[in-house]
């Protein structure tokens, strides 16, 4: 049986992990060190110590990869791969030399597009209508490695970060199972990725989720499913975060209002944008328990009519 060490943290790695701990000998898991977490701070463990520990695996929680003692450490466990799964960290030069059959990277993208932190994020934010992931042998850039295999995925209008998350998560397992086997057999040709044709995605900041009202009803649309269930999108009515949970957009709407006012179409709720409407379906107030949108203008009475934003 393969020795191999799993680099991962959130819930996108843990079906990778799961998958491999019943075929192959897990001699490390690395994962970043716990954190303080929540409205009361507690220290939580990330998704992927939680289930390592589970099984019984042995866990490394390094705060830097660049550490000698770290390399050494690796070394010693003598893994014939590693495979990567949204760790947080690009791998130095040091890591990857450890592994004589090298460091396989699971990405939920279909490279070269969408390189970077937050790839699941990005394809909504572009209107995809497919997606993939990718198995990558890793070199020093930045998911710059040849490609392994690679397998597709529907967007639906439904999907959000969240769900498109847990379906890709579901797919790169699958397809880690199919190629690891293989690789390591020597019955694949790494392809290299067309450079000219990457695009990029950064880490996702809270700041992300505000909404802008002079964009289009489709543009805040997007960013509504991009940004949920973190950071949401976001907006203020008087002078308190209003989040869009959940939306849909008009694109097709040409009535009166201005960017950002709250109106009344029929039995719905919709904001106006300079192109369509957004329907809104279930909001947060800050402090207050998610509702739709109808029961939320129930209870406050001067919304409807109302301009959300900043000054809102």
């Amino acid at each position: 049986m393969e020795r191999l060490v799993f680099m991962g943290t959130p819930d996108f790695a843990v079906p990778v992990l799961k998958a491999l701990s019943g075929r192959y000998e897990m001699v490390g898991v690395v994962t970043r060190p716990d954190r303080r977490a929540g409205r009361g701070r507690n220290v939580e463990a990330s998704p992927v110590k939680v289930v390592a520990l589970a099984h019984g695996l042995p866990v490394l929680q390094p705060p830097r990869l660049r550490q000698p003692n770290l390399v050494a450490e690796l070394g010693a466990l003598a893994p014939e791969a590693m495979v990567v799964a949204a760790y947080g960290q690009i791998l130095p030069t040091e890591v990857l030399a450890i592994p004589p059959m090298g460091c396989l990277n699971v990405h939920a993208s279909l490279l070269p597009k969408h390189r970077g932190a937050a790839p699941v994020a990005a394809a909504i934010l572009a209107g995809e209508e497919e997606t993939g992931v990718t198995i990558m042998l890793m070199d020093e850039g930045m998911d710059t490695g040849p490609v392994l295999s690679q397998a597709i995925c529907s967007i639906s209008p439904q999907d959000t970060r969240g769900s498109l998350s847990a379906r890709l998560a579901g797919l790169g397992a699958d397809l880690l199972m199919d190629t690891l086997p293989r690789w390591l057999a020597g019955a694949i040709e790494p392809r290299p990725q067309d450079h000219s044709q990457a695009t990029y995605s950064r880490i996702i900041v809270k700041e992300d989720g505000l909404i802008d009202w002079s964009q289009s009803a489709v543009e805040i649309w997007r960013r509504c499913r991009a940004y949920y269930p973190w950071p949401s999108a976001y907006t203020f009515w008087r002078g308190k975060l209003l989040k869009v949970l959940k939306a849909e957009a008009l694109p097709h709407w040409s009535g009166e209002g201005e960017p950002g006012q709250v109106m009344a179409l029929d039995e719905n709720l919709a904001v106006a944008t300079p192109e369509g409407a957004l329907l809104l379906r279930e909001v947060q107030l800050a402090g207050k328990r998610a509702l739709n949108a109808e029961d939320f203008a129930r209870g406050q009475r001067d919304f409807v009519g109302s301009v959300l934003g900043r000054g809102g």
